[in-house]
């Protein structure tokens, strides 16, 4: 395996971890490990309820989480972390996590790769919009409510429900804008994403 292979696999596994403690604590207090849970589960719907305390338990085994279960904070610095939009973890990376030590190592390889890596995907700036989807710059926030409509007639789920999915997939994720959520919501339905692509396009 070549250098840079270790490298993005490290990578990957750190910046998960990294990625979802920022969603997490992304206001700065310590939680209970209940409540880490209930994010990672019902917020996020990233894992299942019984995954998601394995998971909160295993990032503190690796040294991810650090202070007692009833104040749980970050071992590391997530200032200025952030996601790429449709991004979710891969559940293994959170229920069987590499050490916190993983980073150093994963640091100490860059520096010794010659060769050029891939740039990340880099997240578009945060758009601030209403449900009404008429205050946006975007031409496609436009579209939002009709996209809620098809969403809610073809999953059989009420309106309300649909705008309060997107509403809390984009409080979680900062950088999303409410068409993005909507898509997500569609996407957990099982909703043809070429629905929703043609449905946004602009034309």
């Amino acid at each position: 395996m070549s250098a840079i292979h270790v490298v993005i696999m490290g990578n990957a596994d750190v910046e998960d971890v990294r990625r979802v403690l920022a969603i997490c604590f992304r206001d700065g207090k310590p939680l209970d490990a209940l409540d880490v849970e209930r994010i990672l589960s019902f917020d996020m719907e990233w894992l299942s309820p019984n995954d998601a305390e394995i998971a909160v338990q295993s990032l503190i085994s690796a040294g991810w989480l650090s202070g007692g279960k009833k104040s749980l904070t970050p071992s590391i610095s997530i200032s200025g972390i952030t996601a790429p939009l449709g991004w979710f973890p891969r559940p293994t990376r959170l229920t069987n996590p590499v050490s916190v030590q993983m980073i150093d190592e994963v640091e100490t390889k860059e520096k010794q790769v010659t060769e050029p890596i891939a740039p990340a995907v880099t997240p578009i700036a945060e758009t601030k919009i209403t449900t009404s989807g008429g205050n946006s710059a975007d031409p496609r926030d436009k579209l939002s409510k009709r996209l809620t409509k098809f969403i809610a007639k073809t999953s059989k789920i009420n309106v309300e429900e649909v705008e309060r999915r997107a509403n809390r997939k984009q409080k979680a994720l900062a950088v999303a804008t409410n068409w993005m959520c909507l898509a997500l919501v569609a996407k957990e339905q099982g909703i043809q994403m070429q629905e929703i692509v043609d449905a946004l396009a602009i034309r």
